[in-house]
């Protein structure tokens, strides 16, 4: 059974590539949120998680990296904090057929949200 064909049909290639990209980084972000983190554990979270999310379909590759600055302010008796949206800077490339989209996950101060969007598509 080609998968593609039987349940992908209704999309383009490029729609193909944004909702894998998207699927990935939703899974990303509610898988994680709320792990604990201190600044010892931080490149090995970002690590795990690159790794975790780049075995999802069509994911090219995923860029992590979790605000150290934020992690430095800690201070408290159980030296850590549950990682948050703000915390998280993130791309995912997904690639699907002769079409990539790059998904972006940032916090934007702006709008004091962690924001996730379509950052480049081709």
């Amino acid at each position: 059974m080609d998968v593609n064909e039987k349940y992908f049909n209704n999309i383009s290639n490029r729609e193909r590539a944004i909702f894998e990209g998207a699927i990935t980084m939703g899974a990303l972000f509610h898988q994680f949120i709320g792990t604990p983190i201190n600044i010892k554990s931080a490149e090995s979270l970002e690590k795990s998680i690159k790794t975790a999310m780049e075995l999802q379909p069509c994911i090219n590759k995923v860029e992590i990296e979790i605000n150290r600055d934020i992690l430095k302010k800690i201070e408290n008796e159980y030296d850590y904090i549950s990682l948050t949206g703000e915390m998280l800077d993130v791309k995912v490339e997904s690639n699907f057929s002769d079409r990539s989209a790059v998904i972006r996950l940032k916090y934007i101060s702006e709008l004091k949200y962690p924001l996730m969007y379509v950052e480049d598509v081709d």
